[in-house]
């Protein structure tokens, strides 16, 4: 029986009324010291914490509590039974009274009964719950020439048909009730999130879930299908569209998932106002509304506030169970409480199921929860009430730690290293096996059992709850929605609310709009140019055809360039598509919808540029028609390349078929290549190709007035003045003989076989296509919802064994030592004993001491200001103490750390920094070490070669290879590495990449002191104990080490011995001996003032807390001035002073080397290259792409125009294949400034700070190193393309050379210069894309030479122009021209005269042939007799220039390789006051 409700608080089954659809009011319920969970069988109290509503934003919730004073006041005046009201409740206005948000509330929910609102709320209940993941728990890196043995490949296949399956999670029972919190712990890898998504009925990824999960009376399966959006898992990162408001986030989750049924009958505008106005009041996100949501590259909210823009968006929707996985990553204690707080109130209030992983969980987060589940490799070794499981742990045999939280004890028992065994007259559990069973027979477990009996028989004996659940559900459905959807709204509202959000990211994002369409203007303006005012005669008839194919190409190229952006916006749709707020193909129908307007205003302005300044036909009929055509092109396009992004799971093979595809639409729409010269076997791409039909139209539309005069007549010139038109025709395609000009439809319709009568045909063939791509777009968007999601599988490099395979063959081994799956996230436990011993054996020893005095760091800020971030800061670092600097976020522990290390580019330093007293050594950065909070390494590398790199760089080039091999060996052995030597770091786990970052900065023997900026920042508890263990252990042995730490625990904290605590501002407010138990430093606070330390408080906190650096906390005491004046700090000043005077009685510390780098500039180039090297080799994806490029596209421009003849069709159709050819260097230079980006970041982030080699060492290895590879991928290239086309074997020799060898050294250099002036690989891409397109220009091919006016500078400029005509003059030149049937110009003889005598003069003149000399009428003549003439009367082209166009091409790559360097020093090396660090400023401010 339930015990009796307290006085003035609603009843159970009121507190379960009050889970309203409507949560400004009804759900607000103020939350109780203790409560119980209603119908729990046994009277099981949950002793949880709960947190009052004003928590966040005291002065908001009183706002709105008066908001809501008036909204009560209305309605009672609207309604009958106002008088009934309490007179308190009824004038409230007008009395001086406080508010009682409670009675409004009561009011609320009486409200709610009377009306025909159903509420609902949903548990979980879960038995034998066992999860089946794919994949083993580690294998071996894939290189190159793994992915190409087909040994490999075999094992591949077989892979793929028997999958190797593990158990992930296996023999978990429990239940998850409404206004419950369960708290999952657990170390990493152990299944903490696989239990959270397999809760949120998230399976997807999982191979199989067995066992009985049940949602009160709904299987999984029945809440997937209906009711999605009431379970949800929100993942570790908040991923949300960065240019959208807080307000505009909240709101869109808030009006997707409003409900029919609303209190009051307020509208679905009024409900989302409410709802948005109450979750940013409780949350305290009134006062960044209006703010961005921002993410790595746009500026928004903070971390804090945007995770707590995820918990409101998370209730917006008004999900009823939710998991939220590992949500306090990267927050410090002070910001996760807030978070958890947040979770409370949110379950408190809205009567939610609760479930959330937390690593790294304090004393007073963990209060705040019901219960606790502990998970050991998988296995379930508790289950219960949070308040009893230290105890049972205790009772099972292990200690906690002095001051040890609850959470880290749990998490630690789960550890062989970080548990303390008991000395227990039975044997204690140890293995994850021995620790379930224990847990299944144990008194909690059976209690467990009857909680999940009692709730499975309370869901049994009220069969109306389903019933219930299921109308309110139906009662939330929009009208015209499938009561059975999952979704809340219609499809056309669901449609109008995504189209909302999509102009609302567009205007977040306005900068992008502005620059996209001055992209248009500029190409506009630029393609405009090149063919101003082109003639209306016949000789422009070519470049026609050119300036329409680029107009109608331009825009549909920018599409392609979206498809990054599309992937980056995939993950959140695939969220909201999972909470059951839209089907996936409206997004993409809204995104279709409102590109309409926006491709509409960009094109106009593009079109009308184009047009007018070529001076394409006048007439509005054709100037709409072209419109028309470019804009339907253009939105047609955009499907096909959004279809094709949504049908991959990644953007590397979506971008790849991307550009064949692309390479397919331009060579089949007939301007390259007139459709009845291609081949017949590839004729077929011409009917599926859009573009053509575009082209087709356009070209007619323009061609069909145009009777263009002829710019050549067979024969003219010296001797031919007085002939009649009759006896002269135009050479001209499509001329007829006696006319002076040529009708431009018989021009097209002989030249390309088109016809301005299909014009509106293919307009309807293009809509087709538009739609027909649209729908495989929507269609491909529901249903591919799939994110590239792969599980984190340890990788060990190929040829050596790794651990886990060897104790796969051994058997699993001593459970103790952790078995197969604990090898890869867990230190060997046996190994902290030989640790210690290989520490104390080779740690090098220091005697220096490290001091600094009155040190003050000053930086300029914006408008001329400058802000002090250090004030008068003095200490010391001692030789074998480990010393902890603290503060507040924003309290300058890093800044302090960077102007210690001598690490700062900008402001000035003043203060003194002393080795005993003496000046810092000039190489003072080089006998230090410093770890940064970032692990930044080269992914690909193997842990002992991260070692083994930094040892021969950054240890004298003296000391003999051997002997830096051996100290790697034995640094791995100091930092617990050795099972992982040869584990690849990009797949370590969080903890190993630590060790990893200690250990390469232990290779470079610091012989002074050893830095550390957060080394515990992210890890669990148990791994940040390794680490802090493995510190004190170096510090024990003689190293001096200074460590900043975020908020640790108080058993971390006991690690240290030193403490430096500075407060915002900079200033010291201690500085000290902590003492045992930290009780000297909680001495110094007690006596000068501040309150006491209880005894079960963590010490870091209590001193945040009460120098007033927590979020909440505050202090009316100056703490920097009591140190001040303390005589601690007189004591401080004294040692420093004595450290002082001893040092200056020793010699200085020496420099050890005297030039800035310890090793040669040849040496540094050497390591360099090999490193770059077999990054290369290991990354298998890259270099398949690119040799995958060059042999499709080989392949395809090859067959296109497969055995070109000598015709003159013929030799423009070589011209062509060469300048598609040398367009493939676009895709192929954007991959590789994505592996440039990637090393020169770690070579500036990490290696560039140590001194580790010179930045010109590093770029010229990077040359080195991309050079073969795109050799080797162009020579493939060659290969596939040379002889297809139909070239001469004896001109491979010179094309093989300038295509294979020489442009690889171009588009290498160039691309690469272009990557060393860009911040990132998307800049770098557009950049490059847009300076192609000046070269693609003005090489002569698109407009010849002759017709390119002002812009003929550009053409002797360009690179390509040189290239082609080396290419071109060479490979074609110097041969004989054979007309086709349809190239002959047929000539009547004026009579009485032959063929061969009528035109003797002019063909010794203007050059061609006869086929007929002796004929009266109809002389065959070929206009072209050698390929010679053809090339350079159309397009400047000399075969005697081929050798100075390579000579030419040389001087380019000189020149590229000059501004490669140039580039580097200029936009990414540091440098004070110089033009190039002016250069950097602004450019950086414009990016």
């Amino acid at each position: 029986m339930a015990s009796p409700e307290p006085q003035g608080r609603s009843t159970p089954a009121e507190e379960t009324e009050s889970r309203d659809q409507f949560p400004t009011f009804a759900t607000v319920e103020s939350p109780q010291p203790e409560h119980k969970t209603p119908g729990r069988r046994g009277s099981t109290y949950s002793h949880a914490s709960h947190v009052s509503l004003d928590h966040f934003d005291h002065e908001g919730v009183e706002a709105l509590r008066r908001t809501l004073s008036r909204q009560s006041q209305a309605a009672a005046a609207n309604k009958e039974m106002a008088e009934s009201l309490h007179a308190s409740e009824a004038t409230v206005a007008g009395t001086d009274e406080p508010f009682d948000f409670e009675k409004v509330l009561r009011r609320t929910v009486q409200k709610l009964a009377e009306s025909d609102i159903k509420k609902r709320e949903l548990g979980v209940v879960f038995q034998n719950l066992k999860v089946v993941g794919m994949g083993s728990t580690a294998s071996y890196q894939q290189t190159l020439g793994s992915l190409l043995n087909p040994t490999t490949m075999v094992e591949s296949i077989r892979k793929l048909r028997h999958p190797p399956l593990r158990d992930i999670l296996a023999g978990f029972e429990g239940v998850v009730r409404p206004g419950e919190m369960l708290l999952v712990l657990g170390r990493p890898g152990s299944g903490c999130s696989t239990l959270l998504k397999t809760l949120a009925n998230q399976r997807d990824e999982y191979y199989a879930v067995q066992g009985d999960v049940m949602y009160d009376a709904f299987s999984p399966q029945d809440v997937a299908k209906h009711y999605r959006g009431d379970v949800q898992y929100c993942p570790e990162d908040d991923i949300h569209f960065p240019t959208l408001t807080v307000e505009q986030t909240i709101s869109f989750a808030a009006k997707v998932r409003t409900p029919r049924a609303r209190v009051d009958g307020i509208s679905r505008e009024q409900y989302v106002a409410h709802v948005v106005d109450v979750l940013t009041t409780i949350f305290g996100l009134r006062h960044v509304r209006k703010t961005l949501v921002g993410d790595a590259s746009i500026r928004g909210v903070s971390g804090g506030e945007k995770k707590r823009v995820s918990i409101a968006e998370a209730l917006a929707t008004n999900s009823l169970l939710n998991s939220w996985d590992n949500s306090t990553r990267g927050l410090d204690s002070s910001t996760a409480l807030e978070f958890v707080r947040a979770l409370r109130i949110a379950t408190d209030v809205y009567r939610q199921s609760t479930v959330v992983s937390i690593y790294q969980a304090g004393e007073s987060l963990y209060e705040l929860f019901d219960k606790v589940c502990v998970i050991y490799e998988g296995k379930m070794a508790y289950f219960g009430p949070a308040d009893r499981a230290r105890q049972y742990f205790i009772d099972m045999g292990y200690e906690p730690a002095n001051r040890q939280t609850t959470a880290d004890f749990l998490v630690a028992v789960t550890d062989p290293n970080g548990r303390i065994p008991r000395d227990m007259p039975h044997p204690i559990p140890r293995t994850a096996t021995e620790f379930a069973e224990h847990f299944r027979k144990s008194e909690l477990a059976a209690l467990n059992r009857d909680d999940i009996e009692a709730y499975k028989a309370e869901v049994q004996s009220q069969p109306q709850r389903a019933l219930e659940y299921r109308q309110s559900a139906k009662a939330a459905h929009a009208k015209h929605t499938n009561p059975k959807s999952p979704y809340l709204i219609s499809v056309p509202m669901q449609t109008r609310a995504l189209i909302t959000r999509r102009v609302q990211i567009l205007r977040g994002n306005m900068a992008g709009q502005v620059v996209n369409l001055v992209s248009f203007i500029i190409q506009g303006i630029i393609m405009g140019t090149t063919f101003l005012r082109v003639p209306n005669n016949t000789s422009a008839y070519f470049s026609r055809g050119g300036i329409l194919f680029f107009a109608l190409l331009f825009s549909g190229l920018q599409s392609m360039a979206e498809i990054p952006a599309l992937f980056a916006q995939r993950p959140i749709v695939l969220r909201q598509y999972k909470a059951a707020m839209y089907h996936p193909f409206v997004e993409a129908l809204a995104m279709t919808l409102v590109d309409i307007p926006v491709t509409v205003t960009t094109l106009i302005v593009f079109a009308i540029i184009i047009y007018f300044l070529v001076g394409l036909q006048l007439s509005a009929a054709q100037f709409f028609v072209f419109f028309l055509f470019i804009f339907t092109m253009t939105l047609t396009l955009k499907a096909w390349f959004r279809a094709l992004a949504a049908s991959f799971k990644d953007p590397a093979p979506a971008q790849t078929i991307a550009g064949v595809v692309l390479l397919g639409l331009v060579l089949y729409t007939g301007y390259n290549i007139p459709k009845p010269s291609m081949i017949g076997a590839l004729r077929w791409i011409t009917y599926i190709n859009p573009l053509r039909y575009g082209y087709e139209a356009i070209l007619t539309n323009e061609f069909r007035t145009l009777n263009g005069t002829c710019a050549t007549l067979v024969p003219s010139g010296p001797g031919y003045d007085t002939v009649s038109l009759a006896n002269q025709v135009c050479t001209t395609v499509g001329s007829a003989p006696g006319q002076p000009y040529v009708d431009g439809n018989r021009y097209v319709e002989l030249s390309y076989g088109y016809s301005y009568s299909n014009t509106w045909r293919n307009y309807g063939i293009v809509v087709a296509f538009g739609i027909a791509f649209l729908a495989a777009l929507l269609l491909v968007t529901e249903f591919n919802t799939a994110a590239g999601a792969e599980t984190a599988v340890m990788l060990y490099k190929r040829g050596t064994k790794a651990p886990v395979h060897e104790e796969e063959e051994n058997g699993k081994g001593d459970p103790e030592k952790g078995g197969a799956t604990a090898t890869a996230d867990s230190t060997r436990p046996g190994s902290l004993a030989e640790t210690e011993k290989v520490i104390a054996q080779a740690a090098p020893k220091m005697q220096d001491v490290f001091t600094w005095q009155h040190l003050q760091y000053v930086v300029p800020v914006g408008g001329g200001d400058h802000r002090k971030l250090l004030d008068d800061v003095s200490g010391y670092v001692a030789p074998g103490k480990l010393t902890a600097l603290m503060g507040e976020s924003g309290a300058g522990k890093t800044t302090l750390l960077n102007v210690l290390a001598q690490r700062t580019s900008t402001g000035v330093v003043t203060g003194d920094r002393f080795v005993n007293g003496q000046a810092l050594p000039a190489d003072f950065q080089a006998q230090t070490g410093y770890c940064q909070q970032m692990d930044t390494h080269l992914e690909t590398t193997s842990v002992r070669e991260a070692l083994l790199f930094s040892a021969k760089l950054r240890q004298p080039q003296s000391v003999p290879l051997s002997e830096k091999k051996a100290y790697v060996e034995t640094c791995l052995k100091m930092c617990g590495l050795e099972d992982h030597a040869d584990a690849i770091v990009g797949t370590l786990g969080v903890e190993h990449r630590k060790r990893t970052t200690i250990g390469v900065e232990l290779a470079a023997k610091p012989k002074l002191l050893l830095f550390l900026d957060e080394p515990t920042s992210g890890l669990d508890s148990q791994s940040a104990w390794a680490i802090m263990q493995f510190l004190r252990s170096l510090a024990d042995n003689g190293q001096a080490i200074l460590c900043t730490i975020h908020q640790p625990s108080a058993e971390l904290f006991q690690v240290f011995d030193k403490l430096l605590l500075l407060r915002k501002g900079g200033q010291t407010v201690y500085f000290g001996d902590l003492g045992r138990h930290a009780t000297t430093m909680i001495h110094y606070f007690e006596k000068n003032g501040s309150r006491k330390c209880a005894p079960n408080e963590n010490p870091a906190e209590f001193m945040l807390d009460v120098i007033g650096a927590g979020a909440t906390a505050t202090t009316d005491r100056d703490w920097h001035d009591i140190w001040m004046r303390s005589e601690e700090n007189q004591r401080t000043t004294k040692e420093i002073e004595e450290i002082h005077e001893e040092g200056r009685r020793r010699p200085p510390v020496e420099a050890t080397v005297h030039t800035e780098f310890t090793t040669s500039w040849l040496y540094q180039v050497q390591e360099l290259t090999r490193r770059d090297l077999s990054a290369h080799w290991r990354d298998p994806v890259y270099l398949m792409a690119k040799i995958m490029l060059n042999i499709l596209s080989g392949l395809f421009i090859g067959f296109t125009f497969f055995k070109s003849k000598d015709t003159i069709q013929g030799t423009q159709n070589k011209l062509f294949a060469i300048f598609m050819g040398t367009i493939n260097s676009v895709p192929l230079a954007s991959q590789l400034q994505v592996p440039f980006i990637r090393t020169r970041t770690i070579y500036e982030i990490r290696e560039r700070p140590s001194r580790m080699y010179s930045w010109t060492a590093l770029v010229t290895a990077m040359i080195i190193v991309e050079i073969p590879w795109n050799i080797f991928g162009s020579s493939l290239f060659f290969l596939c393309w040379y002889w297809t086309v139909g070239f001469p074997t004896s001109r491979a020799g010179y094309t093989y050379l300038v295509y294979a060898v020489v442009f690889p050294l171009y588009y290498t250099t160039i691309g690469q210069a272009v990557a060393a002036m860009s911040a990132t690989a998307e800049i770098a891409a557009i950049l490059f894309s847009f300076l192609f397109s000046f070269v693609l220009t003005f090489n002569g091919v698109m407009q010849p030479f002759r017709l390119l006016g002002w812009w003929q500078w550009m053409y002797r400029v360009t690179p390509f122009t040189y290239l082609i005509e080396g290419l071109l003059g060479q490979a074609v030149g110097r041969s004989q021209v054979r007309c086709s049937a349809v190239e002959y110009v047929q000539v009547n003889p004026p009579s009485g005269s032959t063929c061969g005598q009528y035109l003797q003069n002019y063909i010794a003149n203007a050059g061609g042939y006869l086929t007929n000399p002796d004929a009266t009428s109809q002389c065959n003549y070929c206009s072209i007799n050698s390929t010679d003439a053809f090339l350079e009367g159309n397009f400047n082209i000399l075969y005697s220039r081929h050798w100075r166009d390579l000579g030419l091409l040389f001087v380019y790559i000189a020149f590229n390789i000059t501004c490669v360097y140039v580039f580097m020093y200029l936009f990414r090396i540091p440098k004070k006051g110089s033009l190039g660090g002016w250069l950097k400023k602004r450019f950086a401010r414009r990016a």
